[in-house]
C-alpha cells in the first residue's frame, strides 16, 4: 500500500521533493496556494551549488537540463567603492560550474515537468494525530487526510505550527527591490557597470546590489539597517506603493554615492519592500509523526546563497528516504532520521549566513570586502 503524501508549497523545496518521488514512481500531492505557476513574479536568479542544489537536481535526473539552461558567466562578481572605484572583479573560468545561475522561473518550470500540482489550494491548518492520519484544512473549507504532510511553504508556513511554536523575527536589515529591463539596450552604461553577474557596493550600514537575470533583466536590491517601520518612522510618512516617494527616500539614504551607482535606483521600475526575517539559528522541534518541514519553513536564514540550495537538497534527500521505506510502519522512522540530519547541516549554514549578514551590512564596509575575499576563488 502506497503512503498518502502531500507537500505544501510549490517552491524549490516542495517541487524537488515531489520530482524525486515521481522519479521513484511514488505519487505525491503538491498543494500550492497560488492559482497558477505565473500568478506572481517568480523572483530573481539563484546560484545552484555543486554539492547542494546541483546534487539535488542530479537526484531528480535533471542535471543535464539544468546545465543547458544555467548561466555559468553569472558567477562573475564585482565590488565597487561608494565613489565608483572597482575594488574587486572576479571572473569565472570558462569551465567553472561550481555555482552557475538560473532564473527562479526557469528552475520552477524545470522542476514542474510532469508533476500534477493542485493550484489554488491554500492550506490554513494542519492537525496531526487524527484517527485517519494528518488532517489538512484548506481556505475553501475542504479538508483531506494524509500519512505524511511536508511543509515546504516558506517563512510564514501554515504547516510549522503543527510541530513548532517558533516564528520568524526581524533581523534589523531591510531590502527594497527594484528592477531594470532590457538593460543592454536601454542602459548600456549600467550593463557594463554590472558585468556578466553581480555587482555590489557597500557603505556604512547599507549596500546596493545588482544581479543579472536572463534576457537583459537586472534585479537591484537596496539593503540597509533600519527599524521595521522605517517608512513611517521618519519626518514624513512614505507610502510604499508610491514609486517616486520610495525612489526619493532611497536616493536620500544613499546620498553621496557615485552617480552611476545611484542610476540603478533612478532607472528602477516598481519598488518592493522586503524586510529580512529569520528563524532561530538552531531551530529544531520535537518530532511529530506524520509532519515535517523543508527549506525556509524549517530554517529561514539570511538570503546569502544557501537557502534554496539547502531546501532542494533536503527535498531530494527526504524523497529518497521515503521511497526507500520498506513497509507502512517504517515511514515515521525515516522522517525522524531525515530531520536529525537536516538540523545539523541547516544549523551550520544558519550560523554562517547570520554572521555573513552582520558583516555585509555593518558599520564597517571593509568587513564586507574581507568576507568576499574569504569566499571567492583567488
Amino acid at each position: 500500500m502506497r503512503h498518502r503524501i502531500a507537500v505544501v508549497g510549490g517552491g524549490p523545496a516542495g517541487l524537488t521533493f515531489a520530482r524525486v518521488l515521481h522519479r521513484h514512481d511514488h505519487r505525491v500531492t503538491v498543494l500550492e496556494r497560488d492559482p497558477a505557476p505565473d500568478a506572481r513574479p517568480p523572483g530573481g536568479t539563484l546560484d545552484l551549488r555543486e554539492k547542494l542544489g546541483q546534487l539535488a537536481l542530479g537526484k531528480a535526473g535533471l542535471l543535464a537540463e539544468f546545465q543547458a539552461l544555467s548561466r555559468p558567466e553569472g558567477q562573475a562578481m564585482r565590488i565597487l567603492d561608494t565613489d565608483g572605484t572597482v575594488l574587486r572583479d572576479w571572473q569565472p573560468r570558462p569551465d567553472d560550474r561550481a555555482n552557475p545561475e538560473i532564473d527562479r522561473g526557469q528552475l520552477r518550470d524545470l522542476l514542474l515537468g510532469p508533476l500534477d500540482v493542485q493550484w489554488g489550494r491554500g492550506v490554513t491548518e494542519v492537525v496531526p494525530g487524527t484517527r485517519d492520519g494528518v488532517l489538512v484544512r484548506f481556505a475553501d473549507g475542504r479538508q483531506e487526510t494524509f500519512d505524511l504532510v511536508v511543509g515546504a511553504d516558506g517563512a510564514w508556513s501554515r504547516v510549522r505550527p503543527a510541530i513548532s511554536s517558533a516564528t520568524p523575527h526581524y533581523t534589523g536589515v531591510t531590502l527594497v527591490e527594484t528592477s531594470l529591463d532590457d538593460v543592454d539596450t536601454r542602459h548600456p552604461d549600467l550593463a557594463r557597470l554590472i558585468g556578466d553577474g553581480s555587482m555590489a557596493v557597500y557603505g556604512v550600514n547599507r549596500a546596493l546590489v545588482a544581479q543579472r537575470n536572463s534576457g537583459g533583466h537586472v534585479k537591484v536590491y537596496a539593503q540597509f539597517r533600519a527599524p521595521l517601520d522605517w517608512h513611517t518612522n521618519l519626518d514624513r510618512h512614505i507610502d510604499l506603493a508610491d514609486v517616486e516617494a520610495v525612489r526619493s527616500s532611497l536616493l536620500a539614504l544613499f546620498d553621496g554615492w557615485a552617480a552611476p551607482v545611484l542610476d540603478l535606483l533612478r532607472h528602477g521600475a516598481a519598488f518592493v519592500h522586503r524586510p529580512l526575517y529569520v528563524l532561530p539559528v538552531s531551530h529544531t522541534w520535537a518530532h511529530v509523526p506524520g509532519v515535517t518541514l523543508l527549506g525556509d519553513a524549517a530554517h529561514l536564514m539570511p538570503p546569502l546563497g544557501a537557502g534554496a540550495n539547502l531546501a532542494m537538497l533536503e527535498g531530494a534527500e527526504l524523497a529518497e528516504s521515503v521511497a526507500a521505506v520498506p513497509g507502512p510502519g517504517d515511514l515515521d522512522e525515516a522522517v525522524r532520521a531525515f530531520e536529525e540530519q537536516m538540523w545539523v547541516r541547516a544549523g551550520r549554514w544558519a550560523k554562517i549566513t547570520t554572521a555573513g549578514l552582520e558583516r555585509l551590512v555593518s558599520p564597517y564596509p571593509a568587513e564586507a570586502l574581507a568576507l568576499f575575499d574569504e569566499v571567492q576563488p583567488s
